[in-house]
């Protein structure tokens, strides 16, 4: 029966790699809960679409948002091919839009969640040859993402605890990360940022709102989020439920012990705490139980 007001998953992967583990999920895993959700009639949508409330769902199907965080090389590796560069097909990136091509009722769509200048590559998906990746194809990345249809989202500038830090430091920190998504997308608008480790800073309204004085440029960065995402707490209340916050999404993650297929069943449960949102087909109407 369509719901309207039903919960819908917010997806969360770190590192795509070869194992298991913490942060981490095999390719062979990945593959399996993209080839799952697609089974059980889940379809990606975009963060505007939730925070607009335009989700445009086939009657019985499910939105699922798709987010990943820390920009690591194992979610997006360019390769060099005869003087072109080429998506790694082994990095998240190259098997989601594998999976795309081969089920087209999906479309590219989903939300990057990134560090500009984190360590350990994880510097807009790469850098200093970690990796095979040059730090020359790290805003071709993010503008690559850009036009394929995925959506940019805020961690901070590499990673920070946000509840050690003075305000000052915390605007820094989502102000600069901001800023240099621009520099790759000029004048995109960052709608979301994702709390590195779920830690709130102390004045937790600085996640939606500040700024920082560029002392070199001489002027001041301003950021607006209207989203913000916590690292765990289950599926998502629908747009349309009057109890909805975007400031404070709960996720699904993924990694080592985690299972997707414990909450999608949970979901699936009629009249369950997470009854599932299914739509009716109609992106006009708001279909209740």
């Amino acid at each position: 029966m369509p719901n309207e007001l039903g919960r819908f998953p917010i997806v969360e992967w770190h590192q795509v790699v070869e194992k298991d583990g913490t942060y981490k999920v095999s390719r062979e895993r990945f593959r399996a809960e993209l080839a799952e959700l697609h089974r059980r009639g889940y379809v990606p949508v975009n963060l505007s679409e939730i925070l607009d409330k335009t989700l445009d769902v086939p009657a019985g199907k499910t939105p699922v948002l798709f987010t990943f965080d820390d920009a690591s090389p194992s979610q997006f590796r360019y390769l060099e091919r005869n003087g072109q560069l080429v998506v790694d097909p082994t990095s998240a990136v190259g098997i989601l839009l594998d999976f795309i091509r081969t089920h087209p009722d999906w479309k590219p769509k989903g939300l990057f969640c990134m560090l500009p200048a984190a360590e350990a590559g994880h510097a807009f998906f790469g850098e200093k040859g970690i990796q095979g990746q040059q730090s020359a194809w790290r805003l071709k990345k993010v503008q690559f993402l850009h036009q394929q249809g995925f959506e940019l989202c805020n961690h901070t500038l590499w990673h920070a605890k946000l509840s050690k830090y003075s305000d000052a430091v915390v605007q820094e920190q989502l102000a600069r990360g901001v800023l240099a998504i621009d520099s790759a997308v000029p004048g995109y608008k960052v709608r979301g940022m994702a709390l590195p480790y779920g830690l709130w800073p102390k004045n937790r309204a600085l996640t939606l709102k500040g700024s920082w004085y560029d002392t070199k440029a001489k002027r001041t960065v301003s950021y607006a989020h209207e989203a913000v995402f916590e690292v765990a707490g289950g599926p998502a209340r629908s747009p349309f439920d009057p109890q909805f916050n975007p400031r404070a999404l709960p996720r699904v993650p993924l990694q080592g012990g985690t299972n997707l297929t414990t909450t999608l069943n949970e979901m699936d449960k009629v009249g369950g705490k997470w009854a599932r949102f299914v739509s009716d087909g109609n992106p006009k109407t708001i279909a209740k139980p």
